[in-house]
């Protein structure tokens, strides 16, 4: 088998068949190339390609290897963008306030979109400094929210995020500006005095 696409390149064909495992997409004439489910997208969970694509569509894929002795190339279309999660830590470290919405409720925490492809959990022990049964009970699909990043694994896809936490800092922000306009307000009213005992002393 010889052909004209080395690995890394792109390529455009037609899908010629779906099974349950990935597409056989058409790469030359008489020689097709398998798309695996797990290279169809980086973040959606595709249970089948058929929910995706039909017999006949033309996509655009990267050559991913070829196995001349076997006669299959392989190929992906997700390879055609970058990972969304490999520069997740950056986007959110820990300690980052996001806002996102609540895509899905488990009696363990809810799920919440940061941005396309990108979701982080809040474990229901997360949810509130009181204790919660059920998200359920507080929160519904649709719902916007804002969280504290707690933990960031990119390599799990795997983002932890805390509405406590966000709560605890804000209540140490609102304490530390309390405490400058307090210090601040003394150092003023301390002023004041000097500057009129000041004033009294050269007016005698």
């Amino acid at each position: 088998m010889r052909i004209n696409h080395p690995v890394g390149s792109r390529i455009k064909g037609k899908v010629k068949s779906i099974t349950e495992f990935g597409l056989f997409v058409e790469v030359e004439e008489n020689i097709d190339g398998l798309v695996h489910v797990s290279d169809l997208h980086w973040t959606k969970k595709i249970k089948h390609p058929s929910e995706v694509y039909k017999k006949g569509d033309e996509v655009e894929a990267v050559v991913l290897g070829i196995d001349v002795d076997n006669e299959r190339i392989s190929l992906g279309i997700k390879q055609l963008s970058d990972d969304p999660w490999a520069q997740v830590a950056k986007r959110y470290p820990v300690g980052v306030r996001i806002r996102g919405k609540v895509t899905s409720l488990t009696d363990f925490g809810m799920f919440v979109e940061l941005e396309e492809g990108v979701e982080g959990l809040i474990h229901v022990s997360q949810l509130s400094a009181e204790r919660i049964d059920k998200p359920a009970s507080l929160y519904k699909i649709g719902d916007e929210i804002e969280a504290e990043v707690t933990t960031v694994d990119a390599r799990e896809k795997r983002i932890g995020l805390s509405i406590k936490a966000l709560r605890r800092s804000e209540e140490r922000e609102e304490m530390d500006a309390y405490l400058k306009r307090e210090q601040s307000g003394a150092r003023f009213s301390l002023g004041d005095v000097m500057g009129s005992e000041f004033g009294d002393k050269t007016k005698s």
